[in-house]
C-alpha cells in the first residue's frame, strides 16, 4: 500500500482542494510524481537517513526514531549514518539549513527569505541526485529539524501516541509518499507544553515500580520518553513534576542532561522561583524558614547556587515567590507588604540573572505567573520588567481569570496562559479522569491568543495520562492556532485524532462518543458527583437531580451513560485486537469509569430518595450502587494490571487522595414491612404523595409525562389503568408487580394530538390506575395557545415555565465590529451566545440602547404574576482584563435596562458552585402585567460574556439541575 499524503505547497498555504490534486496527479502523473514522489521503502533492501556529525544532538535521536519508525511500519531498517558515502538507495538527509550537509541538496538561494527567519520551523523537498532521490528534512533550528523527521513520521502512519497511548502501526510492504516542496509555519505560541503536577497518584509510582525502578522514580529514561512525545507535539517545555512523593528534577544529574539533549526547555511552576523545587529541595531544619524578609541571605543563596548550575542551560526562570508548595508568600502582612517584598525579590532575582547568565538578562526567558493571590498583588500595583512575560493563569478549572489589557498587551515580555486539565484542590480535585471540554479549553485559549498571550502555554496534565487528547489539542492550538479560528474545527480535530488511531471508519463514531462523554462532564464531573468538597473535606451528599419531575434527571441521566456504554463496547467489538488495548486507553476506560461512577452515586440516590415512599426496590438500587463501585475497582485493575500486558502497572489509581467521593457508598435505611398499603402511585411533579396531577400538556408539544406504580409490601400485586381516552398513548395498561419480580413500573403518558383535535379538544381529562383493589384518578390538564404570529423562536410558558436557549432568538442586532456570535459545541445547551470581539473595550451602559448590540426573545405566558423570576444562565467565565466585569443589559417589555453581573470574586461559595457545575446564573425579578406576549432583551456590555440558556419562573418551582426541552410553539 502506498502512502499519499498531500501537504502545503510553497508558498505556506495548505492546499485546499486535494480531491482535485488527486484528479491531476491522475490525469498527469509523469507532470507530479516524479518531482514529488518519495519511495521510502519498496521492497528493496537499500535505503538510508543521512545525518549530520556536526549537527546537534538531537539530529541523532530524530534520525534513529525515525529508523525506529519505518522500521515498526516495514520491518526493515534504513542504515542510519553521517558519512554521506555509506548511503545506498534513496536517503532521507537530516539537518539544519546553515549546515554543510543541507547546503550540498538545498540552495540557501533557494529558500523564501521569510522562512529562513523563523524559529522551529522546517522544510520538506524531494531532489533526485543522479540514480537515487534524496528527501531533505531540514531546520531553521534543532527542534526544527526534530518537528520536520517526525512530521515525516506521522505521514507513514506512526502516531505521536504509539508508546503513551499503545496506537499500533499498521504494517505496510512497501512506503511511498507524495512530497510537495513544503515550508512549514512559524508555532503560533513560542514556549509550549506541559506541567506535571499531583503526580503522586500515577506517574511517579508507576515510574518507581513498574517503567523506572532502577532509580526508583521519575527519572532520566521516563523523561526521555516525556520529551519525545512532547516533540512528536511539536512542543518544547516542561514543567517537571514536583510533589513531595518526587525528587527534584536537578537531583538526577540525567535529567537536565536529558533535556539538552532533546532540546527541552526546563521551566518550573508559579511555586518554584528561580529553577528550584522547594518541596524537595528546601530544608527548613539548616536552612530557616522560605521567608525574605527574615531569612533573605538563606534563601538568596539558594536562588543563586541554581543559577550558577543553570547559567547555560535553555530554560525559563520563574520570577517571584509563594510558600513553599502553592501557598502564599510567608512572613508578609497584608497586600501592600506583600508587594514590597515582592518589588524586592524581582530586584534581586533579576540581579542574580544579571551577574551569571551568559546572555544579557534582557534576553534570559523569564515569566512571572499570577496565580492565585500573586494577581492580587500584582493588581495592587507591582512594578515587572518589561522584558519579563506576564502568565495569566484560569482558576484550576478551564476560565481564564483574566487577560493583559491593552499596555499589558503591548509588553515586550508579551503574556502566557498556565491552564489546568487536572487539578487538587478546592472545591473538589479532578485528577482521577481527563473531562475537561475540548470545545472549552479552544474557547479560553483562542481568547487568550487574540490578547497577545502567546509567548507561553503550559497545560497542567497531571499524570499525563488519561489526558492525551486534551494534551493533543493543546499543543495543537499552540503549534497552529489558525486551524481553531472556527470553533467547529475542534469536532474535526477530535475525529481525525482517532481516525489516526483507530482508523477513518471509526474515527467519527469514536469521536461522537467522546464527545457526548465530554458534554456529560460538563455538567457535572465523574469527581464531583458525590456532592462533596475539599479543604475541608467534606462527607458525601445526594445529588441536586431529581427523580420526581422534570421527566425524571436522575434515570435520565443514566440512560445517557448506558447509552454511552453501549456504543462504546459496540465498537470495541468491532476493531481489530491489536487496537483494543489503545482503545482501552482512549475511549473505552474513561467512558465506562465515568459512568460507573455516575450510577454508583445515582442509584445511591435513588434508594435514598425513593425511600420516603417506602418503596420495596430501593433494595436493587443499593445494590446496584455498591456493585458500580466494584465495577470501578475491577476496570482499573485491568488497566493496572492486563492492558498492553501490564506496561501501565500502577499508572490508574480509581481513588487519587482517597477522597469521599471514591469510596464505597454507606447506604442505611429501614423499611416498614406493615405499611398500610401494599403499593404505590406517584406522578411527575407531584407536590406530594397523595398528589395525583399530572403537569398538563401543551398541544403539539412533544412532551411526555408519566406516573410509577411500585411495591411498598413484599407481596404481589395486580394492576391496570382503565378507561383510558382514545388520544392517549400509555406505555403499558395492565400487568403484575411481585416482590421476587418486577417491584414498580413507569408509565408514560403521550397524547395523540390528532385524535385529540377530532374529539373536540378535551380540556380535562382523568386516568383510573387500579392497584390490587385500590383505585385512583389521575387528572390532567391540556392546554393551547393560539398565536397570531408565527416563527420558529417563539416560546412559551409551559407548566409555569419557559425555556429558552440563547441561540434561538427572534431578532439580532449588531453593532460595527461588536455582535453576539455563536460559539458551537459548549454549555448546556451546546450552543453559546459570546459577545464579541474579545479584545474591546467595554460599552457605556448609559447608551446601551442606542448604541450596544443585543438578543430579542419572544415568548408568551399564560400567568399573570408580580413574583416571576427570570433566569440568566452563562458560561462562568472571569472578565477579560482588569477594565471588564462579566456584565450584560436585560429589558423586560418596555421597562428599563437592568445591568446585571455574572463576575465571581475569589474563591467564594458562588464561584464554587459555578464551576462545580459549569454554569454561572443570575436572578431577576420581572412582573407579568399581562398574558400574552413578553419581549426580553439581552444587550452587550462587556466582550466575552457567553449565554447559554434562559428559564422564566412564573410558579415560584424549584428548578431542576440539569438543562429542560425548549418550551417551542408548534
Amino acid at each position: 500500500m502506498r502512502f499519499k499524503s498531500i501537504k502545503r505547497i510553497r508558498d505556506f498555504r495548505a492546499l485546499q482542494k486535494p480531491g482535485l490534486f488527486l484528479f491531476l496527479v491522475f490525469l498527469f502523473p509523469k507532470l507530479y510524481s516524479q518531482d514529488t514522489q518519495f519511495e521510502i521503502f519498496t521492497g528493496t533492501p537499500e535505503f538510508s537517513i543521512l545525518y549530520d556529525k556536526k549537527g546537534s544532538p538531537l539530529d541523532s535521536i530524530s534520525a534513529s526514531l525515525l529508523a525506529e519508525d519505518i522500521y515498526k511500519v516495514s520491518h526493515k531498517k534504513p542504515l542510519v549514518t553521517t558519512d554521506v558515502n555509506k548511503t545506498k538507495g534513496n536517503t532521507i538527509v537530516i539537518g539544519q539549513l546553515n549546515s554543510d550537509l543541507i547546503s550540498k541538496f538545498v540552495g540557501s538561494n533557494d529558500l523564501p527569505r521569510k522562512f529562513k527567519n523563523q524559529n522551529e520551523s522546517f522544510l520538506h523537498k524531494v531532489v533526485k541526485d543522479e540514480a537515487k532521490k534524496i528527501l531533505v528534512v531540514a531546520g531553521t533550528d534543532p527542534r526544527g529539524t526534530a518537528y520536520g523527521v517526525f512530521e515525516l513520521s506521522e505521514k507513514i502512519g506512526v502516531s505521536p501516541w504509539y508508546w503513551w497511548a499503545d496506537v499500533p502501526v499498521k504494517k505496510q510492504k512497501e512506503i511511498i509518499i507524495e512530497q510537495e516542496e513544503f515550508y512549514s509555519k512559524e508555532p503560533s505560541v513560542e514556549f509550549r507544553g506541559i506541567f506535571l503536577n499531583d503526580e503522586d497518584w500515577g506517574l511517579q509510582p508507576w515510574a518507581e515500580k513498574t517503567f523506572e525502578p532502577e532509580v526508583g522514580d521519575i527519572g532520566p529514561k521516563t523523561y526521555a520518553k516525556i520529551f519525545e512525545l512532547l516533540l512528536r507535539l511539536k512542543a518544547n517545555t516542561i514543567w517537571p513534576a514536583m510533589h513531595p512523593s518526587t525528587k527534584a528534577f536537578f537531583h538526577y544529574q540525567g535529567n537536565p542532561e536529558m533535556a539538552e539533549k532533546y532540546q527541552i526547555v526546563i521551566g518550573t511552576s508559579h511555586a518554584e522561583p528561580m529553577l528550584r523545587n522547594n518541596v524537595d529541595e528546601w530544608d527548613k531544619e539548616p536552612m530557616g524558614s522560605f521567608n525574605y524578609l527574615s531569612n533573605k541571605e538563606n534563601v538568596y543563596k539558594y536562588w543563586e547556587e541554581r543559577v550558577k548550575e543553570t547559567k547555560d542551560i535553555d530554560a525559563i526562570y520563574t520570577l517571584g515567590m509563594r510558600g513553599i508548595h502553592d501557598s502564599g508568600m510567608e512572613g508578609v502582612k497584608g497586600i501592600e507588604e506583600a508587594k514590597a517584598n515582592l518589588q524586592n525579590v524581582l530586584k534581586d532575582q533579576r540581579k542574580l540573572l544579571k551577574t551569571y547568565s551568559s546572555k544579557e538578562v534582557t534576553g534570559v526567558p523569564q515569566a512571572f505567573t499570577v496565580y492565585k493571590e500573586v494577581l492580587d498583588v500584582y493588581d495592587h500595583g507591582l512594578e515587572l520588567p518589561e522584558d519579563v512575560t506576564i502568565v495569566w493563569t484560569d482558576d484550576n478549572y478551564g476560565y481564564i481569570r483574566r487577560l493583559g489589557n491593552e499596555e499589558e498587551r503591548a509588553r515586550k515580555g508579551g503574556g502566557g496562559v498556565y491552564y489546568h486539565a487536572s487539578y487538587w484542590g478546592r472545591p473538589h480535585d479532578y485528577q482521577w479522569l481527563s473531562t475537561t471540554h475540548p470545545a472549552l479549553i479552544r474557547n479560553e485559549m483562542m481568547k487568550a491568543y487574540k490578547n497577545n498571550s502567546r509567548k507561553m502555554w503550559i497545560l497542567n496534565v497531571g499524570d499525563l495520562k488519561p489526558a492525551e487528547y486534551n494534551m493533543q489539542l493543546f499543543m495543537d492550538m499552540a503549534y497552529d492556532i489558525e486551524k481553531f479560528e472556527e470553533p467547529e474545527y475542534v469536532d474535526k480535530h477530535m475525529q481525525d485524532f482517532y481516525s489516526n488511531a483507530f482508523g477513518k471508519a471509526k474515527g467519527k463514531p469514536i469521536a461522537n462518543i467522546k464527545k457526548e462523554y465530554y458534554n456529560l462532564a460538563f455538567e457535572r464531573k465523574p469527581e464531583f458527583m458525590g456532592w462533596s468538597q475539599t479543604e475541608p473535606t467534606t462527607k458525601i451528599d445526594t445529588t441536586a437531580y431529581t427523580p420526581f419531575s422534570w421527566g425524571d434527571e436522575i434515570n435520565r441521566r443514566i440512560d445517557s451513560y448506558e447509552a454511552l456504554e453501549e456504543k462504546t463496547e459496540k465498537i470495541q467489538h468491532q476493531i481489530p485486537e491489536v487496537t483494543r488495548d489503545a482503545y482501552f486507553q482512549l475511549v473505552h476506560y474513561p467512558v465506562k469509569a465515568a459512568s460507573f461512577m455516575n450510577k454508583k452515586f445515582l442509584y445511591r440516590d435513588l434508594a435514598l430518595k425513593y425511600l420516603k415512599q417506602n418503596r420495596l426496590i430501593v433494595k436493587k438500587y443499593k445494590n446496584l450502587s455498591h456493585t458500580y463501585y466494584d465495577s470501578i475497582a475491577s476496570i482499573t485493575r485491568r488497566y493496572n494490571e492486563e492492558v498492553s500486558g501490564g506496561k501501565w502497572k500502577g499508572m490508574m489509581d480509581m481513588a487519587p487522595r482517597k477522597l469521599p467521593v471514591f469510596d464505597k457508598p454507606e447506604i442505611s435505611f429501614y423499611l416498614d414491612p406493615n405499611y398500610s398499603t401494599a403499593a404505590g402511585i406517584s406522578v411527575e411533579n407531584a407536590s406530594g404523595v397523595e398528589d395525583l396531577q399530572l403537569p398538563a400538556f401543551y398541544e403539539n408539544s412533544p412532551q411526555n409525562h408519566f406516573f410509577d406504580i411500585y411495591l411498598k409490601q413484599p407481596k404481589s400485586v395486580k394492576w391496570s389503568v382503565q378507561n383510558v381516552p382514545s388520544w392517549l398513548q400509555l406505555s403499558e395498561t395492565k400487568g403484575n408487580l411481585t416482590k421476587d419480580g418486577i417491584t414498580e413500573k413507569r408509565i408514560t403518558v403521550a397524547v395523540d394530538w390528532q385524535k385529540w383535535r377530532q374529539v373536540n379538544r378535551p380540556k380535562n381529562a382523568e386516568l383510573n390506575p387500579r392497584l390490587g383493589k385500590r383505585r385512583h384518578k389521575i387528572n390532567m390538564q391540556l392546554r393551547s395557545y393560539k398565536l397570531a404570529e408565527t416563527g420558529e423562536n417563539i416560546f412559551t410558558e409551559q407548566n409555569g415555565l419557559v425555556v429558552i436557549y440563547a441561540e434561538n432568538y427572534s431578532g439580532k442586532t449588531d453593532r460595527d465590529e461588536f455582535k453576539w456570535e455563536r460559539i458551537p459545541g459548549l454549555g448546556y445547551s451546546r450552543n453559546l451566545m459570546q459577545s464579541f470581539p474579545l479584545t474591546g473595550k467595554p460599552l457605556d451602559t448609559l447608551q446601551l440602547q442606542e448604541k450596544s448590540p443585543y438578543l430579542e426573545y419572544t415568548l408568551y405566558t399564560e400567568s399573570l404574576t408580580k413574583n416571576a423570576e427570570l433566569v440568566l444562565h452563562a458560561l462562568p467565565t472571569h472578565p477579560l482584563t482588569n477594565e471588564h466585569g462579566m456584565r450584560i443589559g436585560v429589558q423586560w417589555n418596555d421597562g428599563p435596562v437592568e445591568i446585571v453581573d455574572f463576575r465571581t470574586y475569589g474563591r467564594s461559595e458562588e464561584w464554587k458552585q459555578n464551576v462545580l457545575r459549569n454554569l454561572a446564573k443570575v436572578h431577576i425579578p420581572v412582573e407579568i402585567q399581562e398574558a400574552g406576549k413578553q419581549i426580553l432583551k439581552i444587550y452587550m456590555v462587556d466582550q466575552g460574556v457567553a449565554l447559554d440558556f434562559i428559564y422564566v419562573n412564573l410558579q415560584d418551582q424549584s428548578l431542576p439541575y440539569s438543562l429542560l426541552p425548549e418550551t417551542r410553539f408548534n
